[in-house]
């Protein structure tokens, strides 16, 4: 069977009856032409799925009935990225491989060596990346993202609210290597990466006098988002492993 199409619908719009505007309404009938009686899927972000008929769509609107609802399970280790501001061009790119690789959450904090001033507020683009990532992969639940202010002690003050917290450090003494045990046990995690140009000796030593857990990642210095992305990874690969136990 084809894959189905799939599109955003909020929350507060799962309910009958099943309506798609705005973006989602145009993209399903403007630009890949769906008709009544044809099956897509919808998601809501929150781990709600399913598949759904197409009744009657206009120019901007499309009505649908369900055929079938399902929730994606939350994983059993919620890792959250805390990650430095940087530039947009690689910052959209961590944003969209999140998704794709299960983050629940993605945490902007201005770091000293940040690149460019971190906004107040989430920026309604990072949303849309992160809907056109869960779209194309299949993901039906999208991380939660904030910007916190307060730089380094802001994020070590919100640590409190994790099971585990660690601190992805280029420092040649860190004491031990990431590896995919480090992710296996249930609850949430917090993995503080610095931005391009890597933390201050005065940022990691206010992580680590918070209870954060040094980590390194190998020799090789690496892209912020790289990193990042490692620690999700990580992540998967536990998990899998932990099916097949």
């Amino acid at each position: 069977m084809a894959r189905l199409d799939s599109f955003f619908l909020e929350p507060e719009g799962w309910r009958e009856p099943y309506l798609l505007t705005g973006g989602e309404a145009a993209h399903l009938v403007r630009v890949l032409r769906k008709k009544p009686g044809e099956t897509v899927r919808l998601f809501d972000g929150l781990g709600r799925e399913g598949e759904f008929r197409i009744v009657a769509v206009k120019k901007d609107e499309a009505t649908l009935e369900m055929v079938c609802e399902g929730m994606e399970p939350e994983p059993d280790v919620a890792v959250w990225l805390a990650v430095g501001f940087a530039k947009s061009s690689r910052r959209g790119a961590l944003i969209e491989k999140a998704v794709e690789l299960g983050a629940a959450g993605i945490i902007f904090w201005q770091a000293a060596r940040s690149q460019g001033t971190m906004p107040e507020a989430v920026k309604a683009t990072w949303r849309e990346q992160m809907i056109t990532a869960a779209k194309q992969c299949g993901a039906a639940r999208l991380p939660e993202a904030r910007c916190v202010p307060g730089g380094a002690a802001g994020v070590a003050a919100l640590g409190r609210e994790f099971d585990r917290r660690l601190l992805l450090w280029e420092d040649a003494d860190v004491g031990s290597r990431l590896a995919a045990r480090d992710m296996t046990d249930p609850g949430r995690v917090l993995a503080v990466v610095g931005p391009e140009g890597g933390l201050t000796e005065a940022e990691a030593g206010l992580f680590l006098e918070s209870g954060f857990h040094p980590k390194s990642l190998g020799r090789r210095i690496l892209r912020f988002e790289t990193a990042a992305l490692a620690v999700l990874a990580a992540s998967l690969v536990s998990a899998q492993r932990g099916e097949h136990v």
